[in-house]
C-alpha cells in the first residue's frame, strides 16, 4: 500500500524529558506519515540531557500539522520561569542546569535569553491543556472522573498521581503520562492507561498507536524494542 492511500493513524507518545535520542528512534519506527496525527503527553524539557533538540523536533512536527502537543507540569514551570525571569524559584529549579547546557555551546548553562522565542511560543500558545477524540482522552497527569473537560481542575490535568485512578464519565479511554512507571512498561488499565515509563531514569520512552495497540519503546542508549498494549493489561 502506498503511503498516500494508508489509512490514518492516532499516536501518543509519553513524557519525554530531554531524551532525544529516544525520540529519534521512536519517530523512526513509527514512521509518522502526513496524515497521522501525534499526540504528546508533555514533559518536554528538565531531567534529561537535550531539551532544545527535542522542542526543535516537536515545533517542526507541529509545523507539518501533524503534532497535538499537551502541557504538562514541567511547561508550566518553563512559563513561570519566562513570567518572573528566573530559572529557580522558592529553592526549586524551574529550568534545570540539564536543560540549559543544551541550549548553551559550552557546557555551561545558558540564560534564559538564550532560549529562541519559538520554544517560548510553543509551549505558551501551542501546547493544550488536553485532547479528545472519539473514543480517547489525552491528559497529561490525571482526569477528575466526574467532572466534564471542560471543567477539570489543574491539580489533576498537570500534578495528581496515577495511584486509584478511576474510568472517566465520558465512557472513553484515557491515556495520560506524569507518573513514571519505573519498570519500564505502560501501565494497562484497560479504561485508563499511563505512558510515562521513565525514559530519563532506566526506562524507555513510550509510544502508542491508540488504535491498533501496537507499543514501541526506545531509550536513549538507541534501543528499540515492541510490544502491544494488551500485554500490559492488569487483572481488574
Amino acid at each position: 500500500m502506498a503511503p498516500s492511500s494508508r489509512p490514518s493513524r492516532c499516536f501518543a507518545i509519553g513524557d519525554i524529558h530531554g531524551c532525544d535520542v529516544a525520540l529519534k528512534v521512536l519517530l523512526e519506527a513509527i514512521d509518522l506519515q502526513p496524515q497521522d496525527t501525534l499526540i504528546t503527553l508533555g514533559d518536554y524539557i528538565n531531567k534529561g540531557p537535550n531539551a532544545k533538540s527535542v522542542l526543535d523536533t516537536l515545533i517542526n512536527l507541529h509545523a507539518q500539522g501533524q503534532l497535538i502537543p499537551l502541557r504538562g507540569n514541567h511547561e508550566i514551570f518553563f512559563r513561570t520561569a519566562g513570567k518572573y525571569g528566573r530559572t529557580r524559584l522558592n529553592g526549586k529549579d524551574l529550568i534545570d542546569r540539564k536543560t540549559l547546557v543544551s541550549y548553551s555551546p559550552t557546557r555551561k548553562p545558558a540564560g534564559l535569553s538564550d532560549i529562541p522565542e519559538a520554544h517560548w511560543s510553543f509551549i505558551q500558545k501551542k501546547c493544550l491543556d488536553w485532547w479528545e477524540t472519539e473514543r480517547h482522552i489525552f491528559v497529561h497527569a490525571t482526569l477528575a472522573p466526574d467532572r466534564p473537560l471542560s471543567e477539570q481542575p489543574d491539580k489533576s490535568l498537570f500534578w495528581d498521581k496515577f495511584t486509584d485512578p478511576q474510568p472517566h464519565m465520558s465512557g472513553k479511554t484515557w491515556i495520560c503520562g506524569h507518573t513514571p512507571q519505573k519498570n519500564g512498561k505502560p501501565r494497562n488499565l484497560g479504561y485508563a492507561v499511563c505512558l510515562d515509563t521513565w525514559v530519563y531514569g532506566k526506562g524507555w520512552l513510550t509510544g502508542l498507536d491508540v488504535d491498533s495497540g501496537q507499543v514501541w519503546q526506545a531509550n536513549q542508549r538507541g534501543k528499540l524494542q515492541s510490544a502491544h498494549i494488551e500485554d500490559f493489561k492488569e487483572d481488574s
